[in-house]
This record gives C-alpha cells, structure tokens and sequence, in this order.
C-alpha cells in the first residue's frame, strides 16, 4: 500500500510527538509511524528534568495541564566535592516562579500519546521503520506493520527515532566520556522538596532532583565502577552516596531499583542527510545529562521546526532552502548546548589541582554576580534563543 503525505515523522517519542501536536489543525496531511502498539503504556521508568521554558510549549502543546506528577524546582544548588566554592540560583531571583520540573518520563510519554490520538494526525502504531530514501521532491519511507510491508512517500521525512535508523548509513561523530550515569531514586531525612542539587566531583557530576518525597538521582562514574556500583547492596550504597555527597539532606535513607547507561556526545554529521529529510531530537544529538539539556533542546528542536514548516507553503516543504533555514535557526542553540554540557563535564571530571582552585573561585564568582548567573540560568530555562 502506498500512501502520500506532507509530513511523516519517524519515532513517536515525546520529541516526534511535540511535533505532531504542533501541527495539528494546520491542514498539513501528517502521519506518525511508531514502533510501540497502540496501546501500549510507556515502561521507562527514569524521571525527567524539564526546563522552565518547556513548560511554555508544553502548555502551547496542550499538554501540560494533563500532567499531574510534577515536582517543581526553585533552587539548585551547584557545587565542588573537596572545594569551597558554590552557586545558587534562585527563581525567586530571577522573577520565575519555577527554575524546571521534575516528572515521570512515561507520564509526559502517555499524555503526549494520548493527546496525539484525539487529533487529526494519523499514527501507525506497531510500525518498524525499514528504509528511508531522499528523492529529488520527496521522501521515500518503507514499513512493516503486523509482518505486511507498506511504502509512504512524503514532502518531509523527520527521523525522531533517538539516532537508530540512520546510524549505520551516517555515522554519528562520537565522543565517549568514559562515563556511566547510574539512575534511581532515593529518600532521604531532611528532603529539601523544591530545591536540586549538583555536585561535581572527579568521577563526574552527581544530580540530585527533587521528586515526590525524595530525590531522582543521577550519579556518574567510569564505567567498570558504575557497573560496581549496581551490584551493593542497598547499606553499602547508601553509605557510599553519603560519603560521596555529604549531609545537606541528612541521612540517605533508602533507595530503590536502579539502571544504568553509557554516556557521550553524540552528533549527526549533518541534521539533513538526505533531500527531504531531517533530523530531530536526540537523532541530531545526544548529550551528557549535566545541567539537563537534552529533551529540552529537543522538544525546542520540534517546536521551531514546526514553526517552519507552518510558515512554507506546500512546494517549499522539504527543499533543500526550507530545511537549511530551519538548520540555521537551530544552529547556534544547538552548538551553545553541546559546548556548555561538555564543557562543564571536561573542565569538572577530573582531580587536576590547578584546575580544582580556579573551578572553586568561579563557581564562588558566579554566586557573587547577579547578571552573570542571571544570563547562565536564563540559558538553562530557555535555550541560546531566550
């Protein structure tokens, strides 16, 4: 069966799905091909950070009042294991009544889903995604749904399947941190419940985000100890955490299940590989999840490109013009993003003692400026594009 729409989005993720919601009602013929069933509930069960400015199209999106497992963020407090040196921001500080959130990944997946079932987007769920070729006007896309091949054409394909697809084909550019972040969630005898911390030690960034009655926790470490790591018991790796973090919210009570996975920088070589194709989200880019970039820059990603594409007329869709208008609109977010989460992980993970000082007094600089912590939170809640 062949089929003709404007756009096809690969992936039903929250990115591809941002996307999606952004164009319903504009007339544009727009199909969802995602790999789960369609009734199928999302399993991941890791809690996700979201900036203050993506809570604004999240609400544009018509999204944001169906969450209600949501923990807000009014203070984070930064700081270096064995160093005096500290910042804090504030929202209070800076007019907003929330820095970010914190919420289940699988609650923003499922009313997302469910938001997306009740327009006039079409969604193929149960769809792996086969092939995928760029054509002088058109995108090609093969697909098996139930065992039964189909072929969709498209003026635009958009990949928001995390980087699979595509990876072997092209290649991303990838740098391995050496690092592995362990996730899971913890409880604690002095819970600040609006306030997040991150701490940066020579093994990588520990992040504590405030969640429920507890904390999400999100600590980093080579990979061979990372892997130690998942196998304490729980006494040992409460113990450890403690002496790790320190007492700033008592005594580590308890922990629960906990996972595991690699970190890297990992980028396309070019967000338009192919006539009438680009790439969106992680699929462009994957970074490390200091400061906790990554979705938010995606979901910026899906909301600007929708803009684009609602402003093109028909022919234009999927040029080669329309599509590098939109890369050039993205690029300087996108390349701010990168350098500041890897920067930050480079100049932090490590024991250099030349370094250690100088870490100490920016961080006690930066506390000790108001504008300039301003212009660095601003950047964490809206992106390089305000």
């Amino acid at each position: 069966m062949n089929s003709e729409f404007d756009i096809a989005i690969i992936g039903g993720g929250p990115v591809g799905t941002a996307l999606a919601l952004a164009l319903r009602d504009s007339k544009l013929k727009v199909c969802v091909l995602e790999a789960r069933l369609a009734n199928a509930a999302s399993n991941d069960a890791r809690a996700l950070a979201l900036s203050y400015g993506s809570r604004f199209l999240l609400v544009r999106l018509g999204v944001w009042n169906a969450l209600r497992d949501v923990s807000g963020i009014r203070t984070i407090h930064i700081s270096q294991k064995h160093s005096f040196g500290r910042t804090i921001l504030r929202a209070s500080e800076l007019d907003v009544p929330e820095l970010g959130f914190v919420l289940p990944y699988s609650e923003l997946q499922d009313a997302l889903t469910d938001t997306l079932k009740q327009c006039d987007v079409k969604t193929v769920f149960g769809a792996s995604v086969t092939q995928l070729q760029g054509e002088a006007d058109h995108a090609v896309i093969g697909y098996q749904q139930d065992g039964t091949p189909h072929l969709l054409h498209a003026r635009l394909a958009v990949v928001a399947d995390g980087g699979k697809l595509l990876s072997q084909k092209y290649p991303p550019k990838v740098h391995d941190y050496g690092q592995s972040a362990l996730v899971t969630h913890i409880t604690c005898a002095s819970p600040k419940s609006d306030t997040a911390f991150e701490r940066f030690t020579p093994q990588g960034p520990l992040a504590l985000l405030p969640f429920r009655t507890g904390y999400e926790l999100v600590w980093t470490a080579p990979h061979q100890r990372a892997q130690e790591m998942l196998k304490w018991d729980d006494n040992i790796f409460l113990h450890e955490l403690q002496s790790h973090f320190g007492d700033r919210v008592g005594e580590f009570l308890t922990v629960g299940d906990r996972t595991c996975f690699a970190l890297g920088l990992r980028r396309a070589p070019e967000q338009t590989p192919m006539p009438h194709t680009v790439l969106l989200g992680n699929a462009a880019q994957t970074m490390h999840p200091v400061a906790g970039q990554g979705f938010n820059m995606g979901l910026r990603d899906a909301w600007e490109l929708a803009q684009e594409i609602l402003d093109s007329t028909p022919e234009e869709l999927g040029t080669e013009t329309m599509l590098a208008t939109y890369c050039k609109l993205r690029r300087t977010d996108r390349e701010a993003g990168i350098r500041f989460t890897d920067g930050l992980v480079r100049l932090f993970s490590n024991d250099l003692p030349l370094l250690s000082s100088g870490r100490a007094a920016a961080l006690t600089a930066l506390d000790c400026l108001p504008s300039l912590k301003k212009f660095v939170a601003k950047r964490m809640m809206f992106g390089a594009n305000g």
